[in-house]
Parts: structure tokens; sequence; C-alpha cells
């Protein structure tokens, strides 16, 4: 269930980067308006991705990503009732707060329900869906344009949402125990490595914990370049291949698709080797080690990709970058429900906010490139350097140290009774 929500999700949030020149044309948009389109998104995303996890910790996932799935499926169909550039950038920022929170409520669901030495494996499997999905949407867009117009596409990929949210809450329980499908001895293995709950710190005290801890500032600093390149992948890419390189439509729809096809490997792949060695070598290796090694490739193909003046080696370069980012999305947020414990929606939400900072100022900082130095290479040069200092934010993480352990709950019950 959770894969098929990652593949509604980046259905619905690829479709408009092949639909953006059609949109455009009909609307009478510029590059910059569009850049503050897909921006809208990232916005609302980012301001409402803490407060929908906060809730999610403490109302469950069933109720709350059902609330999810439902909003942002109508607000993917009315994108196709859009009628100006205002109402277009409105609908796409209600669009955003709809979809806030759902990553971090995966999170929060893996962390009942999978056991401990699994999470980095199943993270990987649910990003690989995501990027399936997102990778084959770029080429169902183009089959589908000659029959459709782009405001029917919307509206047939919103009204998935729908199914599946219905499916969903007929058929999900928030804890293993609730489900009369769990027998004893799977109730076991789910529990059995499960770490003790976190202590409970509530008010400005749970806010400071969790906004001044050492393992969520590097998780969030480390995050931001990866949704950065992530979010070129889904709006520019495509134009950036056809204007920088001038690739024509019919290997645009397999290079625009490439970054994400590969990231379908690299994100089961990378879920299973940060497991392995962390089975191994200790959960600090198999995870902070697995996210360094595979930041300094991405920081290497994007800094080459972008001096580079041969278009398929640029092309390349930026899946492989892409793909490289991607492969540590098992630990890095196997980490957050590691550090996070029954706090895993906040703390995930937290690094997934800060991702969604990059997702905002990407389309802009693309934008403003191109319309004011008619630069492609300077976002590429950016994303390259931004990679090299989250490599050595992986080098700051700690897995093994909670963020609102015993001895925070102790002291901030301490300083209560103080006060």
């Amino acid at each position: 269930m959770t894969v098929l929500l990652a593949m509604v999700t980046y259905l619905d949030r690829v479709c408009i980067s092949k639909l953006a020149p059609n949109i455009m044309d009909e609307l009478g948009l510029s590059k910059i308006q569009m850049s503050w389109v897909f921006s809208s998104f990232a916005l609302a995303y980012a301001l409402f991705e803490i407060p929908t996890a906060w809730w999610a910790d403490r109302a469950g996932t069933r109720s709350v990503l059902t609330r999810i799935v439902v909003w942002w499926s109508g607000f993917t169909i009315a994108t196709g009732a859009a009628f100006s550039y205002w109402s277009l950038l409105v609908t796409r920022f209600l669009f955003g707060a709809g979809e806030a929170g759902a990553w971090p409520c995966v999170a929060r669901t893996f962390s009942r329900w999978i056991p401990r030495r699994e999470r980095g494996t199943i993270q990987g499997i649910f990003f690989a869906g995501a990027h399936l999905a997102g990778g084959l949407t770029p080429l169902l867009v183009m089959a589908l344009l000659p029959y459709l117009h782009w405001r029917v596409i919307f509206i047939c990929f919103g009204a998935l949402g729908f199914v599946w949210a219905g499916a969903w809450y007929a058929w999900f329980r928030d804890e293993p125990e609730q489900h009369s499908s769990v027998n004893p001895a799977e109730l076991e293995r789910i529990t059995a490595e499960r770490p003790a709950e976190a202590a409970h710190v509530e008010g400005w005290m749970y806010w400071r914990r969790l906004f001044r801890h050492r393992n969520v500032i590097a998780l969030c600093v480390m995050y931001f370049p990866n949704s950065f390149v992530f979010y070129f992948c889904i709006t520019w890419l495509p134009t950036y291949l056809h204007e920088k390189h001038g690739f024509d439509a019919a290997a645009l729809g397999f290079l625009a698709g490439l970054p994400l096809l590969l990231s379908v490997v690299s994100d089961l792949s990378g879920g299973v080797v940060t497991d392995q060695i962390a089975a191994r070598f200790g959960l600090r290796t198999g995870r902070c080690a697995v996210g360094a090694t595979a930041y300094l490739i991405a920081a290497l193909a994007l800094l080459i990709a972008a001096s580079s003046s041969a278009p398929v080696l640029a092309a390349v370069l930026i899946s492989l970058a892409t793909a490289a980012s991607m492969f540590t999305l098992g630990a890095a947020w196997g980490t957050c429900i590691e550090v996070g414990r029954d706090h895993a929606g906040v703390v995930s939400a937290a690094m997934n906010t800060s991702g969604q900072i990059g997702s905002l100022l990407c389309p802009l900082i693309v934008g403003y490139s191109v319309e004011w130095f008619a630069n492609w290479s300077l976002p590429l040069y950016l994303m390259g350097f931004l990679f090299l200092l989250g490599a050595f934010c992986w080098l700051l993480i700690d897995p093994q140290r909670a963020v609102f352990d015993q001895q925070a709950g102790a002291n901030a019950d301490s300083h209560l009774a103080q006060s």
C-alpha cells in the first residue's frame, strides 16, 4: 500500500513538468512565472510538513494519510481547472499543503510495522516505487498528450488517489496488534528489536530539543541537496536538455525520465546495502559511510556535467548524480526512524522540510540563472558543491543517539518542575 502511495504521489507531482510547456502556452506564462508555480508547491509542503507529522505521531497514520491523499488528489484535479497564473499558483500551493507530511507519515508507519534490521531495505523499496512512477510519468504523459488535453490528464491522475485513500482506510491499522491478520509470531518479529519509547517531552522543551539536536541539524543540512537535485529533475530538466543540448522530443521522453529510472535501482540497492553494512559493521558505518560515499559520487558527477559540452555525457552524469543521491534514501530515512523512535514522524519531517526548502529554491535559482545570465551550468555547479557539504554532514550524524532519549526527558521534567 505504501509503494502504491509513493507511485500515485510522484505520478501527480511529476506530470506538471512534462505538461509545463502546454500550460505556459495556454495561460501565457513566462519561465519565471512557471518557476514560482513549481516553488509554490514546495513552499506549502515545507510550511505544513512538521505540523502534519506531529499530528500523525499523536493521531496515527491511518486517518492522517487518508486525509493527505484525499486533499492532494482533489487539488491535482483542480490544477486542470486553472484559468490564470494566480489561480494556478494558489492551486499548487494548496496541493503542497495537502501533500505535506506524506513521507514522514510513511516513516512513522514503518517505525511501528517494520523490524529494525529491515528499515533501510523497506525505505529503499518505498522510494523505488516512487521513482519508478516518476520515471515512467514523462513517457506516459507523452503517450497521452496526442489524445487528451493537459487538463484531462490532471483529472485522470488525480482520481487514482481517491481509490487508494478508500482502500487504505478500510485495510490499515496504526499498530500491528490492532490488525486482525497479524498473528503472534509476526507481532513478536516486528516488535522484538523495537527501541524503548522515547522520552515524553512537551511544549517549548520539545521543539528546542528537536531543532537544537546535532543529529537533526546534520540531517537537515545533508538532505537539502538531495531534494534540490531531485526537484531539478522533475521541473526544469526537460527544458535544460532541450535548450542547452538540443535534444528532440523523442530523446527527451527517455532522458527526462532516466534519472528516476536509474534511481529505482539505486533505491533498492541502497536500502539493502545500508542494512547489510549496518548488520556487519555497526549502524553508524551502515548509514553514514554509505551516505557520505554516495554524496561524493553525486558531487563529482554534477561538477563534471556542468563543464561538459557533450550532450549525452552531461545527461548521463546528471542521471548518475541523481541516482547516487537516491542511493542514500534508505540510510537517511532509516536514520530518522532510529533517532526519532516514536517521534519518527516529526524527526523525518524536520529533515524533509529542509529538503523542501531546496525544492522551493531550485526552480527559482534555475529560472533566474537562465533569465538573467543565460546560464544553465550555474545551478549544476551549485548542486555539486552542496553535495560536498552534505557528505561532510553525514560524518557528523550518529544513528544510535536518539533525539528524545530518556536523559533528555528527565532533564526536561526537572526543568519544568523548577519552573
